[in-house]
This record gives C-alpha cells, sequence and structure tokens, in this order.
C-alpha cells in the first residue's frame, strides 16, 4: 500500500498540531483574538491569495494531463474571480478600505511563505508545489473543523470571527479540501519511500511557515 495525505501529518505531527491548534486559532474560536491582531491578518492574507493565484498559475503551467490543467485554472479563476472579492468585502466589514489593501507593505513571514510556495513549485514538480500548498488548503479547513469540535467554542453572533470560521468549515470549502485530499492520496500512492522523505521535508517547511503566519498576525509584526 503506498502513502497518503495522513502519513505527512502524521510524520509531522508536532509541528501539525501546532499549526492547527495555535493561540490565533484558539483566540477565533474563543472569540478572545485581539480584533488589531485579526485585522492584520486579514491584510497580510489578502497579499497571501495574489501569491496564492500566481501558484495556481504555476500549477497550471506544470500540469501534464488536461485533469491536472483543468484543476489548475478552476482553481486560479475561483481565486481571482470569486475568493479575492470575498476577502475585500470581508476586510470592509473589518474596516479596511481595498485601497489600503493595495498599498499593504508585505510582512516577512507573508514573503517568506509565498515565497516558498512558488519556488518549490518552481524547482519541483506540479506534486511538490500541492504539497507546499495543502497546510494552507486542508489546513484551513482541518482547523475549521477542529474549531467545530471544541466545547469552548463561542458560536453565532457572540464570537466576532464566526464568519471567518462558518466560511471554512462550509460546503464548498470542506469540498475543495476533499477534492485536494483525493488528488494527493492518489499522487502519494506512488511515490517511493526517498520521494515521501522529500515530500515531507517540503510540507514540514510549509507547515512551519503557516505557523510563522499565524504568530504574525499574533504579534502584529511586519
Amino acid at each position: 500500500m503506498g502513502y497518503r495525505f495522513t502519513d505527512l501529518t502524521r510524520t509531522c505531527h508536532d509541528d501539525w498540531r501546532a499549526y492547527i491548534e495555535h493561540d490565533f486559532v484558539r483566540g477565533l474560536g474563543a472569540g478572545t483574538l485581539d480584533e488589531g491582531a485579526f485585522r492584520h491578518y486579514l491584510q497580510q492574507d489578502y497579499l497571501f491569495l495574489i501569491h496564492f493565484a500566481r501558484a495556481y498559475a504555476l500549477a497550471a503551467y506544470k500540469s501534464r494531463t488536461l485533469a491536472d490543467l483543468r484543476q489548475a485554472h478552476e482553481g486560479l479563476k475561483a481565486i481571482v474571480d470569486v475568493e479575492l472579492g470575498l476577502h475585500v468585502g470581508y476586510c470592509r466589514e473589518w474596516g479596511i478600505s481595498e485601497a489600503e489593501l493595495a498599498a499593504l507593505p508585505e510582512a516577512r513571514p507573508t514573503m517568506a511563505y509565498t515565497r516558498y510556495v512558488l519556488d518549490t513549485g518552481n524547482r519541483g514538480d506540479l506534486l511538490d508545489l500541492h504539497v507546499a500548498l495543502a497546510p494552507c488548503l486542508v489546513g484551513y479547513g482541518e482547523i475549521a473543523n477542529w474549531l467545530g469540535a471544541q466545547p469552548n467554542t463561542l458560536r453565532g453572533h457572540a464570537n466576532p470571527f464566526e464568519a471567518w470560521i462558518a466560511m471554512y468549515e462550509g460546503e464548498e470549502f470542506q469540498a475543495a479540501m476533499q477534492a485536494e485530499l483525493a488528488w494527493l492520496d492518489a499522487r502519494l500512492a506512488d511515490v517511493t519511500p526517498a520521494r515521501f522523505d522529500e515530500l515531507v521535508e517540503v510540507f514540514r517547511d510549509a507547515t512551519r511557515l503557516e505557523i510563522d503566519f499565524w504568530q504574525m498576525g499574533l504579534d502584529r509584526s511586519l
């Protein structure tokens, strides 16, 4: 039997749990996160989404089958045509204008993670790129599900971050996460132990950079 995505999270267990259960995440669930920290995260996440779109464009370039090309195209369209617009609207609700977003300086953790993803995709193959992106696409879905299972997660209007949690536990994002997991499992099933070890390094690095992204929000650092 070949490898699966769960083998990546099992091998990188401590880093994965530190990411999923970060203090920033716990603050989102409890509704106690400093609102200034959340605004800072939202601003930097806008910049991240732009680079995320670039990563899907790179995935299209790296695709060797029509199915993979279509998947990359749909991902790029979803970010550029839908998700970025929704993010701008959500930022507006938090008092952040589109003009402010356009003039944002890029925080070092944002730069580090996004450039790592793009560099990994450039020097590796399509699987390398997907594994580098997995902590974001799969991780956010898992985080929402983890928060939903915690007894101290505050739900409803009493939690100012309810909309964020609901978005990532929603049917559309969860379906995208499951589709990505199915794609990863199908490719990981065929890799050799040596190749798996290479992918573990990519996954661990990307997960640690996601941890840094949460910490950046918590610290409001640039």
